[in-house]
């Protein structure tokens, strides 16, 4: 991600509208990218993206809200992602929520003020030979521990 809460400028998405080449078929590539570059989907430019797919602004609205992976408010520049599904569940997922949280200071859903953290829970992360796992940043941590976890945070 290029930088969390980055201002919005028309100018500074052309590059990505025009790399959709007017096919809504590339919505969620377009989506991803301008999500990439601010860290989060600014409402001012669900109506470029819409004029630029030739879609309704309501459809790209759509896919935002179907789609987890889609924030329309700006996320932390370091997104922590814990495993609530059965197997993480089973073998302490549920120690690693509370040991993150109380590391980050952070609920689970929130982001901190300066931007710094997001923390968020999935129903799976598909790395259940791992479990409990965690995911920061797109990089898969496993069989984490209260330790463990304290010492891939604290790096960040």
């Amino acid at each position: 991600m290029e930088t969390a809460g980055l201002q919005f400028k028309r100018e500074d998405i052309e590059d990505i509208l025009k790399a959709g080449d007017g096919m809504p078929s590339n919505l969620i590539r377009v989506l991803q990218a301008v999500q990439e570059k601010y860290g989060y989907i600014p409402r001012e430019s669900v109506k470029l993206i819409a004029d630029s797919l030739h879609v309704f602004p309501s459809q790209v609205q759509g896919v935002m809200t179907f789609y987890a992976e889609f924030s329309m408010t700006p996320r932390g520049r370091n997104i922590v992602r814990v495993c609530r599904g059965t197997a993480c569940h089973v073998r302490g997922g549920r120690g690693v929520l509370r040991v993150t949280q109380k590391v980050l200071d952070l609920d689970e859903g929130k982001t901190s003020e300066d931007l710094k953290y997001t923390l968020e829970t999935v129903s799976c992360l598909g790395a259940c030979a791992l479990a409990p796992v965690m995911v920061v940043n797109k990089v898969y941590y496993g069989q984490m521990t209260p330790k463990r976890i304290e010492s891939v945070l604290t790096v960040l």
